[in-house]
């Protein structure tokens, strides 16, 4: 019956996704309820972004303060909470500056424009594997060929390197080089943390060249690795920081964190936005990012991600189906010798919700927030799963 609804319901929508049979009814915590009333257990926080659970109430009771005093005038006012959030972003980061946009898309277009327009140079180097987002310049410089598939020429200036080689990394940084993209840990390519030597390397490399360092912090920023920023496990100094996803806890929005030497470059005019910076979002960020500082839940995360790999390498490793267990805080990754999608269906008829990383990996993004003991019923579910295949 569900189904029949489902389909109904999205006549009038273009098929983008390849939607599970679940219909969303409501959510609170580390669980999702569905329309029929049958309870899941989030092992995958929207994709990285209810990095404090669902519907938390510091992050509700700004917002709903906010929806009374206001929610848009546009970027001609001065926002208080824009301020208020640029400093709480550049008090916990190497940055000094901040753009706000509505998603890590944007962010990451902005940061692409950014290392342009202050270097004069056009050439960003990514990695094979990695993902930056879906419009024409995020895509240009995500390495994946099913990303670029149908849509005509990439924008120009964008080469991809394999990741974790410092060899081909450092042969294709050049005197032509604005910037270097990369992800601390590549999240969409399959989990695949980045080795320390490799990406000290990147930032090398890239400041030899007089290019930027750009990090891609859109997935693993903001607690999940169990660091603020990803990028701090490896003492990085990044020129651009790109954050979204968890920001706003799930109200949308993104940032682009640079350094003050590049605050000429976007000036009155050269970038700009409708909705970034909104005072709806930056109530939702502000209360965000306050809850994760003052509740230390980046080395919260850190300890359960710790003791959760550890789980899942005790109970997992020896199974037949399973062929690597990775990560870093909470964002883990299982690599099967199998395609993941079926392991994902079963799951969920067990009242589990994960996603996968690339055809082959089981990603988990648990909530931060998440209580060990459903985090284990979660882990138990997945045991039986990959044991009765």
């Amino acid at each position: 019956m569900e189904s029949n609804n489902q389909s109904k319901h999205e006549e009038q929508l273009f098929p983008t996704y390849k939607r599970w049979n679940i219909t969303f009814k409501s959510a609170s915590g580390s669980t999702i309820t569905d329309q029929s009333g049958k309870t899941y257990i989030d092992l995958m926080a929207g994709i990285s972004v209810v990095n404090l659970g669902h519907g938390h109430p510091a992050v509700l009771k700004a917002v709903e303060q906010q929806l009374h005093e206001g929610w848009h005038a546009s970027n001609f006012f001065h926002y208080e909470g824009q301020q208020q959030t640029a400093e709480l972003l550049t008090a916990h980061s190497c940055g000094d500056l901040v753009f706000f946009a509505n998603s890590g898309a944007e962010a990451n277009e902005g940061a692409i424009k950014l290392a342009r327009k202050h270097t004069g140079r056009k050439k960003i180097i990514s990695f094979l594997q990695s993902f930056h987002g879906r419009t024409f310049g995020s895509m240009a410089a995500t390495g994946q060929d099913s990303i670029h598939k149908g849509f005509g020429p990439m924008l120009e200036g964008f080469e991809y390197v394999p990741y974790n080689d410092v060899k081909a990394l450092e042969n294709a940084v050049d005197e032509e080089t604005a910037a270097v993209i990369v992800e601390p840990v590549q999240g969409e390519g399959g989990v695949i943390p980045g080795e320390h030597t490799f990406l000290q390397a990147v930032e090398e490399a890239a400041k030899k060249a007089g290019a930027l360092l750009i990090c891609d912090e859109i997935q693993t920023g903001l607690g999940r690795t169990g660091a603020f920023f990803a990028h701090e496990h490896s003492g990085l100094n990044p020129d651009i920081i790109t954050a979204a996803k968890a920001l706003g806890n799930g109200i949308p929005t993104g940032a682009v964190i640079g350094k003050a030497h590049l605050k000429e470059a976007f000036g009155p005019g050269s970038h700009g936005t409708t909705f970034g910076g909104n005072p709806l979002a930056m109530a939702a960020a502000q209360a965000t990012l306050r809850t994760l500082i003052e509740e230390d839940w980046s080395s919260k995360a850190a300890d359960k991600g710790e003791a959760l790999l550890k789980e899942l390498k005790e109970k997992l490793s020896s199974l037949n189906k399973v062929k690597d267990i990775r990560g870093k805080g909470m964002m883990i990754g299982i690599e099967l010798t199998e395609p993941a999608a079926e392991t994902i269906i079963k799951l969920q008829e067990k009242g589990v919700l994960a996603i996968a990383a690339g055809p082959n990996v089981l990603r988990l993004l648990p909530p931060l927030t998440i209580e060990w003991e459903t985090l284990m019923k979660g882990v138990h579910a997945i045991e039986e799963t990959l044991k009765n295949k």
